[in-house]
């Protein structure tokens, strides 16, 4: 079957499935077991599949069709222009984070030294180091896999001279201090989890997830201790749900932070706010 057949075949069915952007994944997927980037894939559309072929990318569109995420199933994700490395441990990484990236290149240019709570697979801090040149930074997390995943990606992006992963229950094992502290904490309500989409019910880890009662807990718990970790004048920034802004610079407001901010998505949510000593 032709390479362009068998795509649209694949999309068809993806679509029948329930997938949003159908096409977009089979192509995905089949790029992945083709080992084919999109212009060779565009290029190469009247080639014919072998039956190895055809099979390698069924198996990859079982799992969608299943609800599997496509970055689960080919194991990487792009986020700002780079690719990171997942595993079971890590939080898929999602444009909508993109924007605290973007929040601290703008506020926090001078910054030397980079703190992320909850690094996961290192994006964000990685993405910093990648367009922050003269910065260092260290990512924690209490999952060992996740900081064995981030230092891959450190390895991968050619960083590993500038980052460093330790495990960590939050603040509990770090004694430096930082001009910049970012992170993106779990922020759905426990009761909320059932409810969410099942690419992320069922394969994001619920410790990335699971922000307590009412998504708030570790805002609270970080909040009042960052003071004490940050050089004066330092910046924080933190990803948040939607409607939670306002609650969480009123957190940040009461424990002395000044300069607050929220900054908000490609969909207009307020996906982000700063602040800063």
């Amino acid at each position: 079957m032709q390479l362009a057949v068998f795509l649209r075949n694949a999309g068809d069915r993806l679509e029948e499935a329930g997938v949003d952007n159908p096409q977009l994944d089979a192509r995905l997927l089949a790029g992945h077991a083709l080992g084919l980037d999109r212009a060779e894939l565009l290029s190469q559309s009247r080639r014919l599949l072998t039956a190895e072929e055809m099979d390698a990318i069924e198996a990859l569109l079982a799992q969608r069709v299943e609800g599997k995420p496509v970055a689960r199933i080919i194991g990487k994700r792009e986020f700002w222009s780079l690719d990171f490395l997942l595993n079971e441990a890590t939080l898929e990484p999602r444009p909508d984070s993109e924007t605290l990236v973007e929040a601290i290149i703008k506020l926090g240019k001078n910054g030397r030294t980079i703190l992320d709570l909850g690094t996961g697979t290192g994006c964000l801090l990685l993405s910093l180091l990648h367009e922050m040149p003269e910065s260092t930074g260290i990512g924690v997390d209490i999952s060992r896999d996740a900081v064995h995943q981030a230092a891959k990606n450190a390895i991968s992006l050619c960083l590993t001279d500038r980052a460093e992963f330790r495990v960590s229950n939050w603040l509990s094992d770090i004694t430096e201090k930082f001009d910049i502290i970012i992170s993106n904490p779990p922020y759905v309500s426990t009761l909320s989890i059932p409810k969410l989409m099942r690419e992320v019910r069922k394969y994001d880890p619920k410790l990335a997830l699971d922000g307590g009662r009412d998504g708030l807990s570790v805002y609270r718990l970080l909040i009042p201790q960052l003071a004490a970790f940050l050089n004066p004048h330092g910046l924080v920034a933190f990803e948040v749900g939607q409607k939670q802004a306002p609650k969480v610079a009123d957190l940040l407001r009461k424990n002395g932070f000044t300069n607050i901010a929220a900054h908000k998505d490609l969909s207009g949510i307020e996906r982000c706010v700063t602040a800063s000593l």
